[in-house]
């Protein structure tokens, strides 16, 4: 099975750690081919589908993991359809579009559309869920291997939640080197914390709507092993607000010329305005975790807007 993801650099951030006063490690996942994180586990199932006998690949997406996949079925040789939702920008759409994949739209949020994609696959195409397989973690998890090799193991790590896909890999990476003792950040905006919300209620919690500008946190259901992983791991809620995701954008932006959307910016932010829950630890760990669909402009707009 041939890598279609790169290993991305682990750089220290001497801006963020001046602000909190410790070191502050970005993995830059944003350098990945596809744009994102996402190309990692995606790539792993893509393939093992594909050796079974898959003719065509179905994806659903707000859309990073949907062009994930039309970047792998275009390394294949395979065609990709992509369902997404109405909330999905129409840079991504033509992101999609761009690498030689179909694309649907379908539905308010990523659920309806993940609904649809479901229900239209044909018996040669293999459904390529953007969050929740186990392949997907495996993949994701060579994150932590790679930070490892550099030397580096941080006193806590933050990250996005969307669906749970990056939590899961992650702290599935975390324990198989021993890191049992290094505790997860797991940032979300209001308006799609399903992830909080589920931590609260301790079961899946199918959030009415998303309504943050994170529209790539746009999962109104975190998957299961997202639980599993918190019940076997030291994993913090945390929930911030719109604005605060876009500052830590645009914070990322001035410091390191790295252009992210929302659904990364919220990670960031903690990093950025000295989240309560870093303050007792050495060092720090922050997934830059990408997001192509933003653009100077747009990242602009939305700040006047909120």
């Amino acid at each position: 099975m041939s890598m279609l993801y790169i290993e991305t650099p682990t750089i220290l951030s001497e801006p963020f750690s001046e602000r909190l006063g410790k070191p502050v490690w970005l993995k830059l996942e944003s350098m990945q081919p596809s744009g994102s994180f996402k190309l990692r586990g995606i790539s792993v199932l893509c393939q093992h589908e594909v050796t079974a006998g898959a003719r065509g690949l179905v994806s659903s997406s707000g859309g990073n993991a949907g062009i994930a996949v039309a970047y792998v079925g275009r390394k294949l040789s395979i065609p990709v359809r992509v369902v997404v939702p109405q909330s999905t920008p129409l840079e991504a759409r033509k992101l999609i579009l761009a690498q030689g994949a179909q694309v649907t739209v379908y539905g308010a949020s990523w659920y309806e559309a993940n609904t649809h994609a479901q229900e239209s696959l044909a018996s040669d195409e293999a459904f390529i869920h953007p969050f929740d397989h186990p392949l997907l973690w495996q993949g994701h998890g060579t994150m932590i291997d790679e930070v490892a090799r550099a030397g580096i193991k941080p006193g806590a790590v933050v990250l996005s939640v969307g669906g749970g896909g990056l939590l899961s890999g992650v702290v599935a990476g975390m324990q198989r080197l021993g890191w049992s003792d290094v505790p997860v950040l797991a940032m979300e905006t209001r308006g799609a914390e399903s992830f909080a919300a589920a931590i609260a209620a301790g079961s899946a919690v199918l959030l009415p709507a998303i309504t943050s500008v994170a529209s790539s946190l746009g999962a109104r259901q975190v998957c299961e092993q997202a639980l599993v992983s918190a019940r076997g791991h030291l994993i913090i809620s945390e929930v911030i607000s719109d604005r605060a995701a876009l500052r830590g954008c645009a914070t990322l932006l001035h410091e390191h010329r790295i252009l992210v959307e929302p659904a990364c910016g919220v990670a960031i932010a903690a990093a950025t305005r000295s989240s309560v829950h870093l303050a007792d630890v050495d060092s720090v760990l922050v997934f830059v975790c990408g997001g192509v669909t933003m653009t100077a402009d747009r990242l602009g707009e939305l700040l006047q807007s909120i």
